[in-house]
């Protein structure tokens, strides 16, 4: 096992939008898992009063601020899907925020092991190096694009442009040390019994 960045073993859980991540990491935290959520960090950095919001409003103008000072998130949302370039700019003002972010949180974190929730972990390039585990919440596209269309409120074709922007179905399952499947038939007790099931694995590792 590799060492990592933080002074606990660690897993990396990651899926696709509408796979259920929420719901696994929820029940690793009844364990007592220390969870770090990069997506909750992100939400925290560009509120109004966060430090992400100069550095957005510099490099992408004050349009992309809203009135409230927090970011104009459908408005960016748009623009990165648009303008890969724009992608990248975004990612370079968060991805060092959150890393600094995730650093900080895990130094305080009590608990067995600690458990990074990172959408994009695949997709990032350097989260994998800094877990001991990477953890696969699976569920098929039809499934994701019915989810992600009930729970957002988002039309077919949008809830398919999110999917496409993010790694495949088969890239994710290549990365995984393990995998949980959650598919639209999967019952909440059975997915919570394979938690608990890993979450005993990972008492063992770490």
């Amino acid at each position: 096992m590799h060492q990592n960045k933080f002074n606990l073993f660690s897993v990396g859980l990651t899926g696709g939008i509408g796979c259920g991540k929420t719901a696994v990491a929820n029940r690793f935290a009844e364990h007592g898992v220390a969870v770090i959520d990069t997506d909750q960090i992100a939400h925290k950095l560009t509120a109004s009063g966060g430090i992400a919001i100069p550095l957005i409003a510099e490099h992408f103008g004050p349009d992309f601020i809203a009135s409230d000072g927090s970011l104009q998130r459908a408005k960016m949302r748009a623009e990165i899907f648009s303008d890969k370039q724009a992608k990248l700019r975004l990612e370079a003002i968060l991805h060092p925020l959150i890393r600094l972010e995730c650093e900080a949180a895990a130094r305080v974190a009590t608990g067995p092991y600690l458990i990074f929730v990172v959408p994009l972990l695949i997709e990032s390039g350097s989260w994998k190096d800094r877990v001991d585990r990477t953890l696969v919440v699976d569920c098929s596209p039809a499934t994701q694009i019915k989810r992600v269309m009930q729970r957002n409120g988002l039309t077919y074709e949008q809830a398919q442009t999110i999917i496409v922007h993010q790694a495949t179905r088969a890239t994710r399952l290549a990365y995984a040390d393990e995998v949980i499947s959650n598919q639209e038939d999967t019952p909440l007790i059975c997915l919570y019994n394979k938690v608990d099931a890993l979450h005993q694995y990972y008492l063992k590792l770490a």
